[in-house]
C-alpha cells in the first residue's frame, strides 16, 4: 500500500494528553465534597448534651437577712450639741472607746484646773509630813510640834477635797463623750456635726460584726424539720457561689401574726468579712438544694452575663441564667431554668446562635 494514500491523524499534544485525568479527578472531588456536605452539614457539630431534672433533695430552704445579734443603738448621757465624730463609719473600736463628743463648755478647762489643784495640795501635804518628821528629829516642844501636826492634817484633808473635786469634773468631761458599749463596728452615724442630742436620740448604730445571723421566716408547715443545732448552709446574694456552713442557733417560741411565720436564727460558722448586717441570705435545711444542677463546665460567663447553650430542635440557643453555689463537680442554677431544658454540657468557642448541632455519639 502506498503511504502517500494513507489518511494520518494529527497526534495530542502531552498537554492535551494530561487535561483529561485532571479533569475527571476534579469532578470526582467535587462530587465526594458535596456528598460530605450533603451527608454531615444536615448532622451539625457533635456535642455532649444532658435534660437537666429540678432537685429533688429533700430538705428546706427560706429566705431572709444577715443580722447582727451583738448590735447596739448608741447614744449621749447628756443632752448637748455634738462637737464631733471620733471615728468613721466601719471602723472597728474597743470597749470603752470614744466614738463622738459633745459640747462640753468649760468641763475641759474645770478638769485641768482640778488636776492641778490636787498637784499642789498633794506638794504641801508632803511639805507639812516632812515638817513634822522633822520638828520630831529635832525635838521640839510639844506645842511646836502639835502645831505641825494640826499643818500636816489640814493639807491632808485640802488633798482629799482636790481629788473630790478633780473626780467631778472628769465626770462631767466624760458625760460629753459617746463611748463603744462593747468591742465591734460602728455601722452608721446617724446624727450631723452640730446636731442638739438627748439621751433619746440616736447616735448611732453599733455591732459586734463577729457574731453575725442569718434570720429567716419559715412556715408552720416546714418548722417540724428544722431544730435548734440543726447545721444549714448559707448563700448570700452578694456572693451566691460562695457557700457558708451555718447552725441553727435560735427557734422563735412563737409565731408572727398576720402570717404565721416563725422567725429562725441561724449562726455563721464560716466568718467572712465580706458578709454585713442587712444582706439578703438564702439557707438550705437537710439536702436541699434549690433549682437545678447543670456540670460546671456548662456555663459561661463573659461580658454578656452568665448563659448555657440550650438545643431545641437540633439548634444551640445561648439562654441567660442566675449561677448559684458549687456543688461537687455540678452547679446550681437558680433561675433561668426550670428543668426538662436540654443543655450542652461541653460548649466550645466555636459555637453560634441557631448553629445546628448533634449529639455526640
Amino acid at each position: 500500500m502506498d503511504e502517500s494514500n494513507v489518511s494520518r491523524q494529527p497526534k495530542a499534544s502531552s498537554d492535551e494528553r494530561g487535561f483529561l485525568p485532571w479533569t475527571l479527578a476534579a469532578l470526582v472531588g467535587v462530587i465526594v465534597l458535596l456528598m460530605g456536605w450533603v451527608v454531615l452539614a444536615p448532622r451539625g457539630l457533635a456535642v455532649n448534651l444532658l435534660v437537666v431534672r429540678p432537685s429533688s433533695a429533700a430538705g428546706v430552704t427560706v429566705y431572709g437577712f444577715v443580722s447582727a445579734p451583738v448590735r447596739a443603738t448608741i447614744s449621749s448621757r447628756v443632752p448637748g450639741r455634738l462637737q464631733q465624730f471620733v471615728v468613721p463609719e466601719g471602723a472597728e473600736v474597743r470597749q470603752g472607746q470614744t466614738i463622738a463628743i459633745l459640747e462640753s463648755g468649760d468641763a475641759k478647762s474645770d478638769l485641768d484646773a482640778a488636776r492641778q489643784a490636787v498637784s499642789k495640795a498633794e506638794l504641801e501635804a508632803a511639805q507639812a509630813k516632812n515638817a513634822v518628821a522633822e520638828g520630831q528629829r529635832q525635838g521640839i516642844s510639844a506645842v511646836d510640834l502639835q502645831k505641825l501636826q494640826a499643818e500636816r492634817g489640814l493639807k491632808e484633808s485640802q488633798v482629799e477635797q482636790a481629788r473630790a473635786r478633780e473626780q467631778q469634773a472628769g465626770a462631767k468631761l466624760g458625760r460629753a463623750l459617746v463611748r463603744a458599749p462593747f468591742a465591734g463596728t460602728l455601722l452608721r452615724q446617724r446624727v450631723g456635726v452640730g446636731d442638739f442630742v438627748t439621751p433619746a436620740t440616736p447616735i448611732a448604730a453599733f455591732a459586734d460584726l463577729t457574731t453575725l445571723d442569718a434570720e429567716v421566716e419559715a412556715s408552720q408547715a416546714m418548722i417540724g424539720r428544722i431544730h435548734e443545732g440543726d447545721e444549714a448552709r448559707i448563700t448570700v446574694d452578694a456572693y451566691p457561689r460562695t457557700f457558708f456552713r451555718g447552725r441553727v442557733r435560735k427557734v422563735a417560741p412563737m409565731a408572727d401574726r398576720p402570717d404565721g411565720g416563725i422567725t429562725i436564727e441561724v449562726a455563721f460558722i464560716d466568718r467572712d468579712k465580706r458578709i454585713l448586717p442587712g444582706m439578703t441570705a438564702n439557707v438550705a435545711f437537710g439536702d436541699a438544694i434549690p433549682g437545678v444542677l447543670v456540670p460546671k463546665a456548662a456555663l459561661i460567663e463573659d461580658d454578656q452575663g452568665s448563659y448555657v447553650w440550650l438545643v431545641e430542635s437540633g439548634r444551640a440557643h445561648a439562654h441567660t441564667v442566675e449561677p448559684g453555689p458549687e456543688h461537687g463537680n455540678r452547679l446550681e442554677i437558680r433561675s433561668g431554668l426550670s428543668g426538662g431544658e436540654t443543655v450542652i454540657t461541653d460548649p466550645s468557642a466555636s459555637l453560634r446562635e441557631g448553629m445546628r448541632v448533634r449529639p455526640r455519639s
